[in-house]
């Protein structure tokens, strides 16, 4: 399967059940980035808008390109609300924006699905001069017993899971892409509460599940439902997460 297709048919699932990121970015941004209210913001594999919005809520213009467009159609009834928001038929490698149009580049959640050097040639064809890039990730807490549980159920039943994890982007990946600038880290706490449907739809937003009539949807989600039972508090469970921002110029 071409990644571009890879979440065809999960993009329900991925606005209901997948983090938002904390508003700390957005100051965060603010101080490291240079953004202001009047930056144009260009979101790469913007999925189904989710990252784009403390940006659109900043009063950012956000142009959200995406391939697939079962995602892309779902970013246009999540943001619909937003004037500033526009969401556009690309890839990281062929955004088809404008040459220097971005003051801000940021790829969320996509970063490793890229082909590298050519999107760092796209970034820097249409990042205006100065302009920085932000690869941003809800990245798992894998310490509490809840966060190994799940972890260890995916490496369990999900297809090319350890093929396809963002984990695979490490410090060599990020000195690459961004040399020969320096790259800073930054890092904030995030959190999320779920029920057990928001747990298998959590689970079901991720392009490595298996879904409904493949020999291993059915044993997966049995043990999802029992992990929920041995793990759940009021009926809920709390996912914790580390949001991670590396931020740097490709100039």
């Amino acid at each position: 399967m071409k990644n571009t297709e890879r979440f065809s048919g999960r993009a329900e699932h991925y606005i209901k059940y997948r983090p938002h990121y904390p508003h700390a970015i957005i100051t965060c941004l603010e101080q490291e980035a240079c953004l202001t209210k009047g930056s144009m913001v260009a979101d790469i594999g913007a999925g189904t808008g989710i990252s784009c919005m403390p940006f659109l809520e900043n009063g950012n213009t956000v142009f959200a390109v995406e391939p697939n467009s079962d995602m892309r159609d779902a970013s246009e009834r999540l943001l619909r609300g937003f004037p500033g928001f526009h969401a556009v038929a690309g890839t990281a490698e062929k955004t088809t924006l404008p040459d220097a149009s971005a003051d801000l580049i940021v790829a969320a959640q996509a970063f490793h699905w890229f082909h590298g050097s050519a999107a760092r040639s796209e970034f820097l064809r249409i990042g205006k001069p100065g302009a920085c890039t932000v690869l941003m990730w809800n990245e798992r807490d894998l310490q509490d017993e809840l966060g190994k549980a799940y972890e260890a159920l995916l490496q369990k039943y999900a297809v090319d899971y350890r093929e396809t994890n963002h984990r695979n982007v490490g410090p060599a990946q990020l000195s690459a892409f961004f040399s020969p600038a320096v790259y800073r880290a930054h890092v904030f706490r995030n959190a999320q509460q779920l029920d057990l449907q928001g747990l298998k739809g959590r689970l079901l937003s991720a392009s490595y599940a298996p879904q409904p009539g493949h020999a291993l949807y059915a044993p997966m989600m049995s043990e999802l439902e029992e992990l929920f039972a041995r793990y759940a508090h009021n009926g809920m469970v709390k996912f914790m997460y580390t949001t991670r921002l590396y931020i740097g110029k490709l100039e």
